[in-house]
């Protein structure tokens, strides 16, 4: 079954189509209720039992956001009933793992191992190398439930071990044709940029909405303070489980890769690349999938205009902070290996990693290859004109990356 692309009139469950409907009469009688910072920060608090809030460090990044969605993003009712408990949930997240880092201070102590950072562009197969490496017996990465409960107790709550599970099945409801864009799979590892969604500053929020100047204040933010929490969450979750190996995966880190090298300098970088004219319409495609969920209003030519912007600035500051690290320890893996060669790309990767790699593990690979067969929920259907753009369009914009890295047309 092809994906249609339909943004602008996306079909509704009926009992969302009412519930977007009664909100649209009612901001038309004048009774809308805005984002407020103080209001989410008062919530948090008292959902943790009124704990103070001065600890909270990205109340200006929470600030930028929140009038971003207010006054550009568009949102329907539930666009925003989700966004507000989306950003409640940040909110009590963080100010929860500010108390355990209280009460734990040999948190700082903990030595996380060899981590490995998948910090490919979008749609570049890194969600298949990402599953692929994290087969491997002794690799661990972020899962969904990680995300979403960073602290739980011993006897975790019925909600907290369903959260994950949960939210897999409101995505399906809400968007059933999403999965075959991007397969969405609770018992898999996810974008760690999610635990950087708990101080306010990572690209999920303009994947997901319009949101243009907290894009520009993101770009122009020093981001150290919001790596080394993100430190401090993997740390916390090595005393959960223990591993000496990860597999992070999101890139959003690629604009970042100074930054996230600073705070990790002995990390492997793999680097993915896949030809941009198969890649730009593909995200673009991803992003309006996402944005239609939370509003009635998407402008797939903006979208695409926004984030071809976007990845250019990406792949240039990549390119600065590969020309200037201080190591080597970088991998590139091009997509037509990865699909045609897996097991010799693990096996690259690992090396340089110093990881091993064995016969138990390649079966491990092989049946994780099993499991994510391409198109099973859906082809999904694509091209460059609905969004705007043409082959002269990206090739003027992203040639640069096509010939520094040699990628093929495919």
């Amino acid at each position: 079954m092809a994906v249609a692309s339909d943004y602008s009139s996306p079909r509704r469950p009926i009992p969302v189509a009412l519930f977007n409907a009664i909100g649209r009469s009612l901001r038309r009688l004048g009774h809308s209720r805005p984002l407020d910072v103080g209001s989410l920060l008062r919530h948090a608090s008292r959902k943790l039992g009124n704990i103070g809030t001065e600890a909270f460090a990205f109340e200006e990044a929470l600030s930028a956001l929140v009038d971003s969605i207010n006054h550009e993003a568009n949102l329907n009712s539930l666009g925003m009933a989700i966004q507000r408990a989306r950003l409640t949930a940040a909110l009590t997240n963080h100010l929860r793992v500010e108390r355990f880092l209280a009460n734990n201070p040999q948190v700082s102590e903990v030595d996380l191992g060899k981590i490995v950072l998948i910090a490919g562009l979008q749609r570049t197969g890194t969600t298949l190398l990402q599953r692929l490496l994290d087969s491997h017996s002794q690799v661990r990465g972020i899962s969904a439930s990680d995300a979403l409960n960073p602290i739980v107790s011993d006897r975790p709550r019925l909600r907290e071990r369903l959260a994950p599970f949960l939210a897999k099945r409101i995505i399906s409801y809400l968007a059933p044709q999403f999965k075959a864009v991007h397969p969405v799979d609770s018992s898999a590892p996810e974008e760690d940029v999610l635990l950087l969604d708990l101080c306010f500053m990572s690209q999920s929020a303009e994947a997901t909405m319009h949101v243009p100047s907290y894009s520009k204040w993101l770009e122009e933010q020093d981001h150290t303070g919001a790596y080394e929490f993100f430190s401090t969450l993997l740390k916390i979750q090595y005393l959960r489980r223990p591993s000496r190996i990860w597999v992070l995966k999101s890139p959003h880190h690629l604009e970042f890769l100074d930054t996230f090298l600073r705070v990790f300098p002995n990390a492997t970088v793999v680097q993915t690349h896949r030809d941009p004219l198969k890649t730009i319409p593909s995200f673009s495609s991803m992003v309006c999938h996402a944005r239609s969920i939370f509003s009635d209003q998407v402008d797939p030519k903006e979208a695409a205009r926004h984030w071809l912007e976007k990845i250019e600035r990406m792949v240039q500051r990549s390119m600065q902070s590969r020309s200037m690290a201080h190591h080597d320890n970088f991998v590139d893996v091009h997509y037509g290996d990865l699909v045609d060669q897996p097991l010799e790309v693990l096996r690259m990767i690992y090396g340089s990693a110093g990881v091993k790699f064995d016969k138990q593990d390649e079966e491990r690979a092989l049946e994780c290859l099993r499991q994510n067969v391409k198109d099973r929920f859906g082809q999904h259907v694509y091209g460059l004109t609905e969004f705007g753009l043409s082959r002269e369009i990206v090739e003027s914009k992203l040639g640069f990356y096509r010939k520094h890295y040699a990628i093929p047309y495919e």
